[in-house]
């Protein structure tokens, strides 16, 4: 945390360095304040796609436990962090560069003990860029979740989007459910009952089979949602 503050000492390293644009500027000056900016529970503090379709907030209190209990973010910054973990807004990603420090070197060793040291099912729900920063254990209660969709002909292909949006909701529903898995059988007995198609994919790794809906599809869909006035 303190290499990314002495670089936004430096606001044209800093520009380069987090591949910001003309309109971002301002996520430096939250880097400078990283020490002394308020706080949040991590699950609350991120946003995008993932999160959006998580919607942590919405959750009970006792999905929320559970959630801090069991859910470990990312973050390039900070390393595996609680769900409820309190942390500042930042600006940091996967791909950013801190001079002298490369993130995989950084990370690699860290992410693989809190890892390991999981009891328990390891369902890996991050991104691959992520995941290179910092791989899972190879065993056999630790898999990767990847997102697909399946064409007419039954050939599979992974998605971008509807990936985040589909991680989120199925980690929204992991968590309502509060249930602690033992294996990946386990998993895929309860995702089956719960609506979800998962299944075994390439070796260390299940398959969340989802409908790729096209642009009309989706705004015919929001449309049947709209209420009458």
């Amino acid at each position: 945390m303190s290499a990314l503050g002495d670089l936004s000492g430096d606001t044209d390293a800093s520009i380069a360095a987090l591949k910001l644009g003309p309109t971002q500027l301002a996520e430096i000056e939250r880097n400078r304040e990283l020490e002394t900016s308020p706080t949040m529970a991590a699950v609350d503090r991120y946003t995008g796609v993932l999160y959006d379709a998580l919607d942590a907030p919405s959750l009970s209190e006792a999905a929320r436990s559970f959630a801090g209990d069991h859910l470990q973010i990312h973050s390039a910054l900070f390393g595996p962090v609680g769900a409820l973990d309190l942390i500042p807004a930042y600006r940091f990603s996967h791909d950013s560069k801190l001079p002298g420090l490369p993130l995989k070197k950084h990370w690699s060793s860290a992410i693989a003990g809190v890892l390991t040291e999981t009891n328990g099912l390891v369902l890996d729900l991050r991104s691959e860029a992520y995941v290179h920063l910092g791989p899972a254990p190879r065993r056999e209660d630790s898999v990767f979740l990847r997102v697909v969709t399946e064409a007419e002909n039954g050939q599979k292909r992974a998605l971008n989007h509807f990936n985040k949006k589909s991680k989120g909701e199925f980690t929204r529903a992991l968590l309502q459910a509060e249930r602690d898995f033992s294996n990946v059988a386990e998993l895929l007995d309860w995702a089956r009952t719960a609506g979800f198609r998962l299944h075994h994919g390439a070796p260390g790794e299940v398959e969340l089979v989802v409908e790729q809906l096209t642009i009309a599809q989706l705004a015919e869909r929001s449309a049947s949602r709209r209420p009458l006035v």
